[in-house]
C-alpha cells in the first residue's frame, strides 16, 4: 500500500504542477489584477496540504522556474528564482504544519497562515539578496508593496478558497479510504 500511496503523491503532484503552469494563463486574461490573483500559489499550497512537505517543495521550487525556462515568464532574474524559493517554502510549510497540528478543520487555517506568512518574508529576503547582487536595492516598501499590497486579491482568494479545498479533499480521502 506504500508504494500506492507514493504512485498517487507523485500523480497528484504533476497534476499540480500542471496546474501552477496554466493557471497564469487564465489569470492573465483578466485585466488590471490578473497577476495580483497569484495564480501558481494556490495549486503549490494544495499540493503541501494533499501530497505533503517534500511534494509541495519540489513542485513549488520547479514550477516558476519551469515557466521561466519555457516561456520566458516570469523573467527568471530576479523574479523566478525568487518565485521558485517563495513558492518552495509555501509548499513545504502548508505541508509541515498539516503534519504537525491536530487532525481538525480549524488547524488548516494556522497552517495556511503560517505557509503564506512564511513564504512571503523568505521572499523578501531572497529579494534583497538578489537585487544587491544586481546592484539594485530592495526597500521596505517594496516588499510590503509585492508581499502584501498588490497581492492582496490573492491573497483573499487563498484564504477561502484553500481550506475548502483541504476540507473537500479530506472528506473524499476519508470516504474512499486512499491517498
Amino acid at each position: 500500500m506504500k508504494k500506492q500511496d507514493s504512485l498517487v503523491k507523485m500523480i497528484l503532484s504533476a497534476l499540480f504542477l500542471a496546474l501552477a503552469y496554466l493557471m497564469p494563463f487564465l489569470t492573465g486574461q483578466i485585466q488590471s489584477i490578473g497577476n495580483k490573483l497569484c495564480p501558481m500559489h494556490i495549486p503549490v499550497i494544495l499540493c503541501g496540504f494533499i501530497c505533503g512537505w517534500y511534494w509541495g517543495l519540489s513542485v513549488g521550487f520547479i514550477a516558476p522556474l519551469l515557466r521561466s525556462f519555457t516561456l520566458g515568464m516570469p523573467i527568471l532574474f530576479p523574479n523566478a528564482i525568487a518565485m521558485a524559493v517563495e513558492l518552495a517554502v509555501y509548499g513545504m510549510f502548508s505541508g509541515l504544519m498539516y503534519k504537525i497540528f491536530p487532525k481538525k478543520k480549524i488547524y488548516i487555517y494556522p497552517s495556511l497562515l503560517i505557509a503564506m506568512i512564511s513564504g512571503r518574508i523568505v521572499w523578501g529576503f531572497v529579494m534583497y539578496v538578489l537585487m544587491g547582487l544586481k546592484g539594485s536595492v530592495f526597500t521596505l516598501k517594496a516588499f510590503y508593496a509585492g508581499a502584501f499590497l498588490n497581492a492582496m486579491p490573492g491573497i483573499v482568494i487563498q484564504i477561502i478558497l484553500i481550506p475548502i479545498l483541504v476540507m473537500i479533499f479530506d472528506f473524499a480521502k476519508k470516504s474512499r479510504g486512499r491517498i
